[in-house]
């Protein structure tokens, strides 16, 4: 039972592999099992390229050559295993066997097509560029180069007199691309130098370049690096290697890093350095793609500079998606999906039994998708997708099967088509002989009889009719129709075609006229021949017609079907004439263009340059291309350049654009479809504008009417974009995949982030898969997208990237540096962003030094992020000055420092006065220093502040002079007044006049001419500053003192009618052994003047010389009396008799009583017998 179980496990196991096997076979009937591969040979060499293919017998071989047959012969025939064998390989121009191979196979089956290989004959040409002699100081770097052009690629050595120099040493590098570097040269590298270059072919060496060595006598000084052999950019394919070159002078010598701009790490794995900084990468792939900085750095510094580099990593074609063999019923439809990747992105094409498919109105491509329509026996076949670009090709195939059926309808019969106008066809047609009872539609079919690769239509109705009219058909044109019965098990056959053609029409519209002037009094009229979808037939006939703007009446000129231009002579200078033009059938005359105006030139401009010969082309529905060149015998001499304008028909010019003299083509995008634009372009010189050419064009549809049933091309897609620096951006994409035979433009798009103005928007064209944008602004994010062009049809826009281009290094140091010293060994330094709104700060560096550091170089070096404005400086030693500066970096490099600060710390750490100094420092060699410019600043400035000082001091002392007279003056003025009424004290003391009392309050004090004075009185009485306080006050300009004051008994007068009364009360008691013992006391002398001195803290500047209390009680007695003047009042500090400050206890207020008084009242009496006044001293 166990040996059955074992026998039976065996046979399904052999069954099981034989239908896996059988199953492939019937999948893959026919495929390559060894395909020819890139071969490089000697010439005379034997080769042999192998092609093998496996399926169903028998399998025929044949061999293709650059697509084309190969012819066997003696020295080139086939193997027994069908591999191609080339005994003598010949290299000869009219007879050379490099080229392209491919081998083809078949079957009954179908054919495939092998992917192609390379034949190339290994060479090697003389030298392109010899090294060169040169002479280099000892201690310093040299470097020699030489190129050549080799197959295979050659390895190259350096010989040093006739040696062989190593590869590398710890001073000589020799680079795979042909550059030899020495560091630090010394004496012993004097001498003769050649470059050897190797491979199959042979040896080559080149002439011979002498090194000379000289001798410094003096030390080198510091010196900043230089980048003297940067990076440069790369187009390598994967798999190869790289090397990035990057050799720098400095002194001391500078160390040398890498990155990358998109930041990422740099691949250690494949990456090395070598020599002092040049970077190797091998096995490229494509993620090594990128832009590369080189950055020098001097050592212990921060000065460095960058050099950068793109590498561009080509890839050979790779299958994303394979096609897929598939079975259909006849009038079924197939769809055979291809995608491929690849840099440049591979053109995708389609092969049918190892021949170019054959599109036509059934077949067609969309995009790299292969569609069939209408299948019929004969598609039957193998079909292979073949992605190609310049690294390669790759291949792959399916298989189309085709069914048969025996229940379909017969085809329709008797096919009619009658003509009805210009534009439409009616077709007619009977019904199918067999199964017509089961017809559910029928499908017309229609495309243009003449000319190859024509579109075809199909239109589907319903079983209820045998006619239809085809309408939106072209004038004058022949078209091929047929129909198929289609029933719910299948399609019959095509039915016979037949073949029928339109009317003639009048012109859809009139030609694009072209003017320019060869002189003041003609013009030159030319235009382009109608299309025959324009012109709705032969055209028979041209109307030119003009006139002046000024002027009504038209002339016309009838023209042959055969001009395409005409001259008008007899014009008037500086006058303009507008023109049209119209074309004619055999059926009548066309719609005329609409006024073209055009200025002749003035009859002085002879010396002007003549009109630019205009061309204008469409490059797709929404972009146009200006060809210019100036006409013969026309000199450049003294040209400054070219003005073009452009606007649409019916609308007003545009402003000129200014066009430099060198360019002669330009591109006008972001136009509008089906529009008729006027292009206006004129040179210029010193001796003014020259003529002017005129041009009309319209713009295509992007999807006429009749192609509304084929979609637009998808957008481009993969779209990437790369800083490569601070005013250019590298972009490149991935295009849809179309056949090779289609021209594809594309059309860029740029504009800032934000962007208002629709008008700025920058469109560029180009027909390559990448595009360096350039003459951008830095730092400033820009919107890139791109959209495609191809056969009159446009794709819509990609999806937007965003790329920011690079800052650009601050070129401007940081503003507004301030140190303030926080603790005894701590300051505080503070910044402002350097004034450029553009420019990104990535870090700051602060550098300090005390001026012994300083004058030997030694700065010692802080680092803070781009968003802080401050630092604290710590550990800063006692009696020392420091100097402080400033600068800005980002990625891009270091900007100046800011003008030193000092800060000068005393013994006890306290910081003294001090501001930024007007010492400005500048950087030479890599130290600071003082110039002869900033050290005569500071003495002139000392010189002025002092002068200042001295013309204060003199100013104070005369003002003091002249305060003494007028208080003299004052005393004089003040006793000859004498008031009406004397005031009797009720302390029994004698009487004494108001004269008496008056003489000594204005003894020490002034009254100007409006009236202010300079005596302060508050409500406790005057207020009067000691000696000594009074003396420091004349000083101490912008010091506040406080004001020490005593409350004193209020003392009570009496006065005449028309008298002011002056009153003080006080709130608290005081001390009776400090009062006043007469108004002397009471309105005391008191020192300064109303200018230099300091009011009291409850007091506020007037309009005038005195101050008013803030006390809103004393402010309302102030405005009760209208008929007397205002004081002028000035608040002092008060004190004693005998010179001691009153004690400052509570605020004394002064209010005054503006009131007429006409006798004592009882209270007024009351209140005066209670105060006690000593007689007043007597006058001086």
């Amino acid at each position: 039972m166990a040996s059955f179980n074992k026998e039976l496990y065996q046979r399904l196991l052999f069954f099981a592999v034989f239908m896996s096997f059988s199953g492939v076979m019937c999948f893959s009937e026919l495929f390559f099992i060894k395909e020819p591969r890139d071969v490089t040979v000697m010439r005379r060499d034997a080769v042999i390229l192998d092609c093998q293919a496996h399926g169903e017998a028998p399998i025929g071989i044949r061999w293709l050559k650059n697509r084309v047959t190969l012819t066997e012969s003696e020295r080139v025939y086939l193997l027994s295993n069908k591999s191609l064998f080339i005994s003598e390989v010949e290299s000869r121009k009219d007879k050379s066997d490099e080229g392209f191979y491919q081998c083809l196979a078949q079957n009954k089956y179908g054919s495939i097509l092998s992917q192609r290989a390379r034949l190339t004959i290994a060479s090697i040409s003389p030298f392109m560029q010899q090294p060169s002699s040169i002479m280099v100081t000892e201690g310093s770097v040299a470097r020699f180069t030489c190129k050549i052009t080799a197959t295979p690629p050659p390895i190259i050595t350096w010989e040093f007199n006739r040696v062989t120099l190593p590869l590398a040493t710890e001073r000589i590098t020799v680079l795979p691309n042909g550059v030899l570097q020495i560091q630090g040269v010394e004496q012993s590298d004097a001498g003769g130098y050649r470059c050897v270059a190797n491979n199959i072919a042979g040896r080559r060496r080149s002439t011979e370049a002498i090194l000379t060595v000289t001798t410094v006598s003096s030390p080198r000084i510091p010196q900043r690096p230089c980048i003297i052999a940067g990076p440069q950019n790369l187009t390598i394919v994967t798999h190869s290697s790289a090397l990035l070159e990057c050799m720098v002078t400095g002194n001391p010598r500078p160390l040398i890093s890498w990155s990358r701009a998109d930041q990422k790490s740099i691949d250690v794995y494949n990456t090395k350095v070598l020599g002092n900084g040049n970077l190797l990468i091998t096995d490229v792939k494509p993620q090594h793609a990128g832009i590369y900085f080189c950055r020098a750095t001097t050592p212990g510094t921060r000065n460095y500079t960058v050099s950068a580099a793109n590498i561009t990593v080509l890839a050979p074609p790779s299958l994303v998606e394979w096609p897929e063999s598939v079975t259909r019923p006849r009038a079924g439809t197939a769809r055979f999906m291809c995608v491929a990747e690849g840099f440049p992105s591979p053109q995708i094409s389609w092969l049918k039994n190892g021949e170019p498919v054959h599109l036509n109105g059934r077949i067609k491509m969309y995009n790299s998708k292969l569609v069939i329509n209408q299948i019929i026996p004969e598609d039957d076949g193998i079909y292979q997708c073949q992605a190609e670009n310049e690294q390669g090709s790759v291949l792959a195939m399916a298989r189309l099967i085709v069914v048969m059926s025996d229940n379909r309808p017969s085809a329709p019969r008797n096919i009619h088509a009658d003509t009805v106008s210009s534009s439409a066809i009616l077709l007619a047609w009977e019904r199918p002989v067999y199964n017509s009872d089961k017809v559910i539609a029928y499908s017309v079919h229609y495309m243009k009889a003449e000319g190859l690769n024509n579109e075809e239509y199909q239109i589907v109705i319903g079983n209820d009719t045998t006619r239809y009219i085809i309408d939106d058909l072209e004038a004058g044109r022949n078209y091929t129709f047929y129909i198929v019965a289609y029933m719910p098990m299948g399609a019959s056959r095509m039915s016979d075609h037949v073949i029928q053609h339109t009317l003639e029409d009048v012109p859809l519209r009139a030609p694009e006229l072209s003017l320019t002037s060869r002189s003041p009094n003609d013009i030159q009229v030319s235009w382009q021949p109608l299309s025959y979808k324009l012109s709705r037939g032969r055209v028979s006939a041209y109307c030119l017609s003009y006139r002046t703007s000024t002027d009504g009446a038209v002339s016309q000129l009838e023209l042959s079907e055969h001009k395409t231009h005409y001259l008008l002579e007899g014009l008037q200078p500086d006058t303009t004439y507008l023109l049209r033009i119209a074309a004619a059938t055999i059926v009548g005359w066309g719609e005329p263009s609409a006024w073209t105006s055009h200025r002749t030139p003035k009859a002085s401009s002879t010396k002007v340059p003549l009109a630019p010969e205009l061309q204008l082309d469409t490059l797709n529905c929404t972009t146009i291309v200006v060809h210019w060149h100036l006409p013969a015998g026309s000199t450049a001499t003294g040209l400054q350049g070219y003005k073009l304008s452009y606007h649409e028909e019916s609308q007003p010019d545009g402003p000129p654009t200014q066009i430099p003299p060198h360019q002669h083509q330009y591109t006008i995008g972001g136009l509008d479809p089906r529009k008729k634009y006027h292009v206006k372009l004129l040179a210029y010189s010193f001796m003014g504008e020259g003529y002017q050419s005129d041009q009309t064009i319209s713009t295509p549809g992007c999807v006429s009417v009749r192609d509304r049933l084929v979609p637009p091309p998808p957008p481009p897609h993969h779209v990437y974009a790369q800083s490569n620096s601070s005013s250019s951006v590298f972009l490149h994409w991935a295009r849809p995949a179309f056949t090779t035979g289609q021209t594809v433009n594309y059309t860029i798009r740029c504009n800032p982030v934000g962007l208002q103005n629709a008008s700025l928007v920058l469109y560029l064209q180009t027909g390559a898969q990448n595009l360096l944008v350039s003459d951008l602004d830095p730092n400033t994010n820009y919107e890139f997208a791109v959209r495609l062009h191809v056969d009159q049809l446009s794709s819509p826009w990609s999806p937007v990237v965003y790329q920011t281009t690079l800052p650009e290094a601050p070129t401007r140091a940081p503003a507004g540096v301030k140190v303030t010293l926080i603790e005894g060994d701590t300051a505080l330094v503070s910044w402002k962003p350097p004034d450029e709104p553009s420019i990104a700060v990535k870090h700051y560096t602060i550098l300090y030094a005390s001026r012994r550091a300083w004058a030997s170089g030694e700065w010692q070096i802080m680092q803070k992020e781009g968003s802080v404005t401050m630092a604290l400086l710590e550990n800063l030693q006692s009696g020392q000055v420091y100097l402080v500066k400033v600068s800005a970096s980002n990625q891009m490099g270091d900007g100046p420092f800011s003008p030193a600060v000092e800060l000068t710390m005393r013994a006890e750490g306290h910081i003294s006065r001090s501001h930024g100094s007007t010492r400005f420092t500048v950087f030479s060699d890599g130290f600071y220093h003082l110039d002869q410019r900033s050290m005569t600043g500071i003495v002139v400035g000392t010189c002025i502040a002092f002068t200042c000082i001295i013309i204060c001091v003199l100013i104070l002392t005369c003002r003091n002079k002249t305060r003494k007279s007028c208080i003299t003056k004052s005393i004089r003025q003040a006793c000859g007044q004498t008031p009406p009424t004397p005031v009797n004290p009720t302390n029994g003391s004698p009487a004494e006049s108001v004269e008496e009392v008056m003489m000594p309050m204005m003894r020490d004090h002034f009254v100007d001419a409006k009236g202010g004075t300079n005596l302060i009185i508050n409500r406790y009485g005057p207020v009067k500053p000691t000696i000594e306080k009074k003396r420091r006050n004349r000083w101490n300009f912008f010091k506040r003192v406080d004001k020490d004051v005593k409350r004193a008994p209020s003392p009570s007068y009496s006065y005449h009618q028309g008298t002011t009364q002056l009153c003080y009360t006080e709130t608290s008691p005081g001390s009776h052994q400090h009062q006043p013992s007469s108004l002397q006391g009471l309105f005391g002398p008191s020192g300064g003047d109303s200018e230099g001195s300091h009011s009291s803290e409850d007091s506020h500047e007037t309009g005038d010389s005195g101050r008013y209390s803030h006390d809103d009680i004393e402010a309302t007695n102030l405005s009760r009396s209208a008929s007397s003047q205002s004081a002028s009042l000035h608040g002092e500090e008060s004190v004693a008799l005998d010179g001691t400050p009153i004690s400052e206890e509570k605020e004394p207020h002064l209010y005054i009583d503006m009131a007429e008084v006409t006798e004592t009242t009882p209270r007024l009496q009351e209140t005066m017998e209670k105060i006690s006044l000593s007689p007043p001293p007597n006058p001086v």
